[in-house]
């Protein structure tokens, strides 16, 4: 039962995330002037549904055991390999293989303006960038973690995580497609 309400509550989180924000009112009228008003909210829904979509997908890898290298459900992910799966199967674009590499190829950005989808960096093997996951909303981010581990969900305020915490980056879409980060 517990693993049927965690993605249930998360996608509530994420629903709220993905309101239209406060204000547009003074947006449309200029956006609909110029016939930009449906391009706008036809590419906001896209990101929604991707970023929806990824997040859920994640969910779903729940319990997956954690494996040195690893990049499948089948055998088991590394904190980048499952990053990699998740934004290659539900975004169609590979990111690259190694944390350091993903965050490199990412856009940073200040941790208040995470998003569902976004990626979050620690510092858990005295490097920087040496682990990855997603970030689901309410301040908590989806990872597989470390041998004998599994794939869950954590929350990013507690204290082994605040002190690890080395960046947030964004996987930004570029022409229809995702340019991206790996571990």
């Amino acid at each position: 039962m517990r693993f049927f309400l965690l993605p249930a509550c998360l996608l509530i989180a994420f629903a709220a995330h993905a309101a239209p924000p406060q204000g547009t009112d003074e947006l449309d009228p200029a956006l609909a002037g110029k016939g930009l008003m449906g391009q706008f909210h036809q590419v906001r829904q896209t990101v929604v549904d991707r970023t929806s979509d990824l997040v859920v997908t994640a969910i779903g890898f729940l319990g997956v055991p954690y494996r040195r290298g690893g990049n499948n459900a089948e055998t088991g992910f590394d904190c980048s390999g499952f990053v990699r799966a998740m934004y290659n199967q539900t975004v169609g674009h590979l990111l690259p293989r190694r944390a350091v590499e993903q965050a490199a190829a990412t856009e940073k950005i200040d941790r208040s303006e995470l998003k569902p989808g976004d990626l979050v960096f620690f510092n858990t093997m005295r490097r920087a960038f040496s682990h990855v996951g997603i970030y689901v909303g309410d301040g908590k981010f989806i990872h597989s973690p470390k041998p004998g581990a599994e794939v869950r969900v954590e929350d990013m305020t507690g204290s082994y995580w605040q002190r690890r915490f080395d960046g947030a980056r964004r996987v930004l879409a570029a022409q229809g497609e995702v340019k991206g980060s790996g571990d």
